[in-house]
């Protein structure tokens, strides 16, 4: 691979199950979807194109795609990206790689595959710290929502404070929470949804996903071209409203737009209720109820909704309107450039 001269400082990457994201930490940043479950083998080359694209004169990295089942353990994950990475980068970067490790500082490829629960899901952490130098006066909290997970950082004072650092533990906590506005199965939501005065039971299996509710009720745009979705057929309303109606064992003519709507009215609604619980449940661990909250993701009109179930009325700070939302997709790979650049404290 012929890499150009380098045209920036340094290109951060967070290495999802499900997602490639990499920022500049200036403004620049590229998303792209990546199922590392299936394609672990190929997770150089993708890395390798971004970085070439990107022409870096250094790379920094954290990951969450360690968990990927087609790894045995965290460890086995943790190797599996940092020699991706490393390979991927010697193309374009004489610098080796580094690794951030939840304990906010930098390691190493050694140091990662020595240590991998420090490396391991540490995404959040950079993120927190750029919430919090955005809020520097709060008591409050981050809010990010993905695609996937909802993050949920404590921020005291211009610092984090959070309840938990490993992914078992955030979770334990409440502070990392799995419903996000695209890839959660509907059945894990909720086990029933209206139909024409019925309320009818929601079949266990991956027909739809938390994205056609978003998709339907205009919190996710259409993608005619994107097949990513449950059943391989285009991110449409359409085709939404089929994979609701499949939910349900029914078809077509059994389950009109306006049926497919109020279902996804009803989707969204017991997420939001599931993401305002956990709002309480960290903000009363903490010991406050937030004056500030930074909402982080393309998941913010989740957050917005899980805030009013909260029933809390704090200052809002939204990153997509201050960082524009290609940024505030990328976020952590942003702050984590930022770190990086010696930026951000």
């Amino acid at each position: 691979m012929t890499c150009p001269a380098p045209c920036r400082d340094v290109l951060a990457l967070d290495i999802g199950g499900a997602n490639i994201k990499a920022a500049d930490g200036l403004g620049w940043t590229h998303a792209e979807p990546f199922a590392l479950w299936r394609e672990a083998a190929g997770l150089a080359d993708a890395l390798a194109r971004i970085i070439s694209v990107a022409a870096p004169a250094r790379v920094v990295a954290t990951m969450t795609g360690e968990i990927a089942d087609c790894f045995t353990d965290r460890g086995a994950g943790v190797a599996h990206i940092v020699a991706a990475t490393e390979s991927a980068a010697a193309a374009c970067t004489s610098a080796p790689p580094a690794y951030y490790r939840v304990d906010g500082t930098f390691t190493g490829a050694e140091g990662a595959r020595g240590d991998p629960q420090a490396v391991a899901a540490a995404n959040w952490h950079a993120l927190g710290r750029l919430a919090a130098a955005v809020a520097p006066q709060a008591r409050g909290l981050l809010v990010d929502v993905g695609s996937t997970t909802t993050d949920i950082v404590p921020l005291a004072h211009g610092t984090i404070a959070p309840l938990g650092r490993d992914d078992a533990g955030r979770m334990l906590s409440g502070e990392l929470v799995y419903t996000g506005i695209e890839r959660t199965p509907v059945a894990t939501i909720t086990g029933r949804l209206p139909h024409r005065g019925l309320t009818r039971p929601v079949a266990s299996e991956r027909f739809a996903d938390s994205r056609d509710a978003w998709l339907l009720l205009g919190g996710l745009a259409e993608d005619p071209g994107s097949c990513d979705t449950a059943d391989g057929r285009p991110l449409t309303r359409a085709a939404a409203r089929m994979r609701l109606a499949r939910s349900l064992l029914l078809d077509a003519g059994e389950f009109s737009m306006l049926d497919a709507e109020q279902a996804a009215v009803r989707i969204v609604r017991v997420q939001a209720r599931l993401v305002g619980r956990a709002l309480v449940r960290v903000a009363s661990a903490a010991g406050w109820v937030p004056d500030t909250v930074v909402l982080s993701g393309h998941g913010e009109p989740l957050a917005r909704m899980a805030l009013d179930v909260a029933g809390w009325k704090p200052v809002t700070i939204s990153l997509p309107a201050t960082l524009g939302g290609a940024v505030s997709r990328c976020a952590p790979a942003h702050a984590l450039a930022r770190i990086a650049s010696g930026v951000l404290a």
